[in-house]
C-alpha cells in the first residue's frame, strides 16, 4: 500500500499503520509544488538580497556573524552535517529510525524549509527500500532541533556515515553504489532544514504514545483478571461512583472493568472481605489517570508531527526568512516526562497486585505455589517486578527540568526534550514487563479458583495465553516464561 505524503492530517495511529504494515510513500502534486516553490523562492531570495540570513549565508549557532560567500554555500551544508554526528551510546531501533525519517519528510513536505525535492525524494527512497541509517541515542539536547541524531540520519544523503541494510551495516557509499544513487548535492539551508527540528524525540513519542495505549488496554485486563483471582469486589466499579467524581478516564476504566467481567462466576460469589485493598479498588482512579494523561499527550504530539520545526522558517506567502525558535523541544519535552511518570505508575499499581496475589491470602496458597516445600513457587517475581518499577521510578524523574547552555551561551535554555524521550522509551518497556510478570501470576491465581470460572472475556484471554505458558505446579526457569508473557501482550 502506498501513503501519499500531503498537508492533511496525520494521526500517530496512522503513523503506526505505515511503519507496521510495511508501506510505500509517496509525495502529493501538492507537497511536490510547495518543496519546489519554496525552494525557488529561497534561491531567489539570496540571489537578490545583500542581508544576511542565518544559516543560509552565515555559519551557525554562535557562528551567526560570520558571512560565507555564494560559492561556499552548499559546502557550509555538507559541513554542518558532519561536524554535527556526534552522536554516542546505544543504536536507535530500526523502527523508531523510520518514524523519524517520515516524521523529517512529512515536516519538509509543508515547503517552509527551503529543501530541494530530490533531496526530500532521496530520504524517501531510503525509507521505501528499508535503508536504515545508523543513529545514536544520545547527543540531542532537544533544542536546536535534535541536531546530532538528525545528523546521523541524513548523513548517508551524501554518501557519508553508515546504514543498516538487509541486516548488515554498511558504509553509505558502498550502499548509494549498490543502489546506483548520486550523492545528493546539498543547496543553501539544507543542512539546517535536514538537522533543526524535532523529529527524533517525536519519533520515540510517538512509539511511546503507540504501545502506552496498547498496554493501557491491557492494563485493565490484566487487572480485571488479577480481580477474580484475588476474589474482588465489583462494587467500585459501579458507575454511579464515578460519576460523582467525572474524569472521563476514570468512568471509561470502571465502565471497561464491568465490562470485561460481565457474566463471571467468581466476582457475583459471596465475598468475605467487605474492601479490597487500593490496587484493585482504585483501578478506575489509577488506570483512568493514565487514560487521561496519554489522551493529553497525544494531542500534543498529533500537533508536533504535523508542523514545520527547522530555522529559519521560509514563508514565501509572507516574502519572510524568519529566524525564530519551533526546533525547541519544551512543547513535546514536558509532555513526554508526564507520560513517563504515568507509565510509571501503571506499573507500580501492576507491582502491588503482583504482591497481593503471591501472599498466601484470600485462599490462594503462599507464592502461588501448587506443591508447597520443595518449590519457592512464584515468589521471585515479584522481586523483579519490584526491581522494575524501582527503577521506573528513577527514570520518571522529570528531563525537561534541567538546562545546560551551549554554543558560547546563545543557546542558552535547552529543553533536553531528546532525554525525556529516551527515558520515556524506557519506561515503556519496562512496564510492559511489570505487566507480562502480573500476567504470568493471575493466570497461575486464577487456576487455583477452579472449577469456578470468569467471565467470557476473561477466560478467552486466560485459554490463549495458556498456550504460550502453562500452569507451573513445580519450580521451573521463569525466564523464558516472562518473555512468552511480554511477547503476548504483543500479539
Amino acid at each position: 500500500m502506498v501513503h501519499h505524503i500531503s498537508a492533511e492530517h496525520l494521526s500517530i495511529e496512522k503513523v503506526g499503520e505505515i511503519i507496521y504494515n510495511n508501506y510505500t510513500i509517496a509525495l502529493s502534486d501538492d507537497a511536490k509544488q510547495r518543496i519546489v516553490r519554496c525552494r525557488e523562492y529561497l534561491d531567489k531570495k539570496i540571489a537578490s538580497s545583500t542581508e544576511p540570513v542565518y544559516g543560509v549565508t552565515t555559519g551557525f549557532g554562535s557562528l551567526c556573524k560570520v558571512s560565507v560567500s555564494q560559492d561556499q554555500l552548499s559546502q557550509l551544508q555538507i559541513n554542518l552535517i558532519k561536524s554535527h554526528a556526534c552522536g554516542t551510546g546505544d543504536r536507535i531501533p530500526n523502527d523508531i529510525v523510520k518514524i523519524m525519517m517520515l516524521l523529517k519528510i512529512q515536516s519538509l513536505s509543508y515547503g517552509y524549509s527551503g529543501c530541494k525535492l530530490d533531496t526530500v525524494e532521496r530520504l524517501m527512497d531510503f525509507f521505501n527500500n528499508d535503508v536504515y541509517p545508523v543513529v545514536y541515542k544520545q547527543g540531542s539536547l532537544g533544542a536546536s532541533g535534535d541536531l546530532v541524531p538528525l545528523a546521523h540520519l541524513c548523513l548517508p544523503l551524501v554518501g557519508l556515515g553508515e546504514v543498516e541494510y538487509n541486516g548488515k551495516v554498511i558504509d553509505a557509499s558502498v550502499l548509494l553504489q549498490e543502489k546506483g544513487w548520486e550523492p545528493i548535492h546539498l543547496a543553501s539551508k539544507e543542512g539546517l532544514a535536514l538537522l533543526n527540528g524535532t523529529q527524533n524525540m517525536s519519533s520515540f513519542a510517538v512509539w511511546s504514545v503507540l504501545n502506552a495505549m496498547r498496554l493501557s488496554d491491557w492494563a485493565d485486563k490484566i487487572a480485571a483478571m488479577s480481580l477474580e483471582a484475588y476474589d474482588g469486589r465489583i462494587e467500585p466499579f459501579t458507575e454511579a461512583v464515578h460519576l460523582v467524581r467525572p474524569h472521563q478516564g476514570q468512568i471509561e476504566t470502571a465502565r471497561h472493568m464491568k465490562e470485561l467481567l460481565e457474566g463471571s462466576q467468581l466476582i457475583a460469589g459471596v465475598k468475605t472481605h467487605v474492601q479490597d485493598p487500593y490496587s484493585f479498588r482504585c483501578v478506575p482512579q489509577v488506570h483512568g489517570t493514565v487514560k487521561d494523561t496519554l489522551r493529553y499527550v497525544k494531542s500534543v504530539i498529533d500537533t508536533e508531527i504535523n508542523s514545520a520545526t527547522d530555522n529559519p522558517t521560509v514563508c514565501p506567502d509572507e516574502d519572510l526568512i524568519i529566524s525564530a525558535g519551533n526546533f525547541h523541544g519544551e512543547p513535546i519535552a514536558m509532555p513526554i516526562d508526564f507520560l513517563a511518570v504515568a507509565m510509571s505508575e501503571l506499573a507500580n499499581i501492576s507491582e502491588r497486585r503482583i504482591y497481593r496475589l503471591v501472599s498466601g491470602t484470600r485462599g490462594l496458597p503462599d507464592f502461588l505455589v501448587a506443591k508447597p516445600g520443595l518449590n519457592s513457587g512464584f515468589m521471585i517475581t515479584q522481586y523483579t517486578a519490584a526491581s522494575v518499577v524501582s527503577l521506573n521510578k528513577t527514570l520518571a524523574i522529570p528531563a525537561s527540568l534541567d538546562s545546560i547552555p551551549s554554543c558560547q551561551d546563545q543557546e542558552d535554555h535547552v529543553s533536553m526534550g531528546a532525554n525525556a524521550a529516551i527515558k520515556l522509551y524506557k519506561v515503556v518497556l519496562n512496564t510492559e514487563r511489570v505487566l507480562a510478570i502480573e500476567l504470568f501470576n493471575a493466570a497461575q491465581a486464577l487456576d487455583f479458583r477452579r472449577p469456578l470460572k470468569s467471565s467470557a472475556t476473561i477466560e478467552a484471554i486466560h485459554e490463549a495465553y495458556r498456550k504460550e505458558v502453562p500452569f507451573i505446579d513445580t519450580d521451573v526457569f521463569k525466564h523464558p516464561y516472562i518473555d512468552k508473557s511480554i511477547e503476548f501482550l504483543r500479539k
